[in-house]
């Protein structure tokens, strides 16, 4: 066998693996999407798929830098803003020579931004019938997600139905496929009851950025109702202004609180490294979300075993059953949030069984090591796809 056909992956060596080369837009780890590719890295070396994996980062910052202390071939090609054409063109053509040094099999674009980069330059390097993107938004026609559609791509990956089915409405239509993510188990094995009920102020939480879509100035105004009805809770908002983009609403949420009168029910965080600590201390973790393209932060509830509430629409649909593993709200209204948590409060034994019911859908779906062999297996399948004849 040539020895260009022998290659490495995470330390073992193996023959005619399927090498995949995966650029990144974001040099940081802070959402959704970062998270599922993180544990696809986490969980690759440990399957028997045989597939190397080479990043491309567009901008630098510690996510690269802590993937090339783990001895994964890493890649930093600057990109600027998209709106800087002479920096846009060199960065297209970096990749492209990337691309002719690497000669990867597969090119898997991590979201629309990275996509527009990669896919004129795999052009140049003649490799367009290899590369597919990730979309792991629900798109609502947004210009970056247009215009990378009428970029040539296999196929375009994404995390939910909902995603693909808002995806395929755009044109040219490209096909996609739909690969769950999964998250890793937390530390802990056992199931946590709820503490709802217990002669103690329960607490209702959201992770997520502070950004308007995900809902948390919609939370506290649920709050407000429920305190109206006769029922405090504690409200534990979790995260920050993860890539700076909605500054202005992360600063005005301190505001409100005072504003509501919810002062002395109220934890802001801010941005924190790990979220699970904070699920742990939660009765209830309310994704607000309409819609919400996934939910992963609902795998990372379920997984502990604390009852979850979410937007019936979008990727939660997908995982919550509503009455069995959680609580499906109607919308993501104050008044529909307020009553689908106090659904969940108002029964202690609704709460627990919820949350093992819950615990059980994660462990029977939506592990990391489900996800990674979901995509793992499909990407070995597009990777033949793309062979020559």
């Amino acid at each position: 066998m040539p020895a260009e056909d022998r290659v490495r992956l995470h330390g073992a060596t193996i023959f005619g693996a399927v090498r995949v080369l995966i650029t990144v837009p974001w040099g940081e780890r802070l959402g959704g999407a970062e998270v599922m590719l993180q544990t696809l890295l986490d969980g690759a070396g440990g399957s028997a798929r045989e597939l190397e994996f080479e990043l491309v980062f567009l901008e630098d910052g510690p996510w690269p830098r802590e993937l090339r202390r783990r001895g994964l071939q890493v890649e930093v090609i600057e990109a600027g803003r998209l709106r800087q054409p002479v920096s846009a063109l060199r960065c297209v053509l970096a990749l492209a020579g990337t691309l002719r040094r690497r000669r990867p099999d597969l090119i898997v674009n991590w979201m629309p931004k990275a996509h527009l980069y990669c896919a004129p330059a795999a052009g140049l390097a003649r490799m367009s019938g290899r590369v597919v993107w990730w979309q792991h938004e629900i798109t609502a026609g947004h210009w970056m997600d247009r215009l990378a559609t009428l970029l040539p791509a296999r196929a375009v990956g994404c995390c939910s139905r909902a995603a693909a089915e808002a995806q395929e409405r755009l044109r040219p239509r490209r096909r996609t496929f739909v690969v769950a993510p999964g998250v890793p188990a937390p530390r802990e094995a056992s199931p946590r009851p709820s503490r709802a009920g217990a002669g103690r102020t329960p607490v209702v939480g959201l992770v997520g950025r502070l950004q308007p879509w995900k809902g948390q100035d919609r939370l506290l105004r649920a709050q407000v109702l429920l305190r109206e009805r006769g029922r405090r809770v504690r409200t534990l908002i979790v995260g920050g202004d993860a890539h700076g983009l909605s500054g202005e609403y992360a600063a005005s949420l301190p505001g409100l609180v005072d504003e509501l009168g919810l002062s002395d029910d109220v934890t802001l965080t801010g941005q924190v490294p790990e979220a699970g600590p904070y699920i742990e201390q939660m009765d209830v973790l309310v994704n607000a979300s309409d819609p919400e393209p996934f939910g992963l932060v609902l795998l990372e509830a379920m997984a502990r075993g604390v009852a979850v509430v979410a937007v019936a629409s979008g990727g939660p649909a997908e995982i919550v059953q509503d009455g069995r593993t959680g609580v499906l709200a109607r919308s993501g209204e104050p008044a529909a949030l307020a009553d689908a948590i106090e659904r969940v409060l108002a029964e202690p034994r609704l709460a627990r069984e919820l949350g093992e019911a819950g615990r059980r859908r994660y462990y029977e779906h939506y592990t990391a090591e489900a996800m990674c062999e979901r995509l793992l297996s499909r990407l070995e399948e597009l990777a033949r796809d793309a062979a020559p004849r």
